[in-house]
């Protein structure tokens, strides 16, 4: 699928998040002279075929209390990553979990799961907790903690893109 103008306006209208406001695809539609249905199908369709790969909330950890953040890194038996990821990713302290191809001999983890916590006292119980739920398939683990916010940014479009 290739994409026209008016995909560009929407793509641009909505790249630094959508408004906070209760209808925000209304919103956006009305700024850009759609209609809320055919600016959801478009966005659908952009979803579908790739260009966009997902519409998400990109919260601040930081400043919602969270302040010990770490990427645990999990060595994962290959027949089991993917019922095991999912179970990790659903727990509410986990914002994100995929599975990664192992750099060996010097990297050997395939999981990969963002914990949150108020202080690493927490992520560490919390971490062990996932290392309880992965049990056995389980052959090693680490965790990076975060040490500052890095830019976290989706598709950006510059202006002159955008016709």
């Amino acid at each position: 699928m290739s994409i026209d103008s008016t995909d560009r306006q929407i793509i641009a209208a909505t790249q630094a998040g959508l408004p906070l406001v209760p209808q925000p695809y209304r919103a956006v539609a009305q700024e850009l002279g759609l209609d809320e249905s055919e600016l959801c199908e478009r966005l659908r369709l952009m979803q579908d075929s790739g260009i966009i790969r997902r519409i998400a909330v990109a919260p601040n950890h930081y400043a919602l209390g969270m302040v010990a953040n770490g990427m645990s890194v999990w060595d994962i038996e290959d027949t089991r990553v993917t019922d095991l990821g999912a179970r990790v990713g659903a727990l509410d302290y986990v914002s994100h979990c995929y599975e990664r191809p192992r750099a060996l001999p010097d990297w050997p983890y395939n999981l990969f799961a963002m914990i949150h916590g108020s202080d690493r006292d927490e992520v560490e119980s919390k971490r062990q907790e996932v290392a309880t739920l992965l049990g056995g398939a389980c052959r090693g683990h680490d965790i990076l903690y975060s040490t500052r916010i890095l830019k976290k940014t989706g598709l950006r479009l510059r202006s002159k893109e955008v016709r």
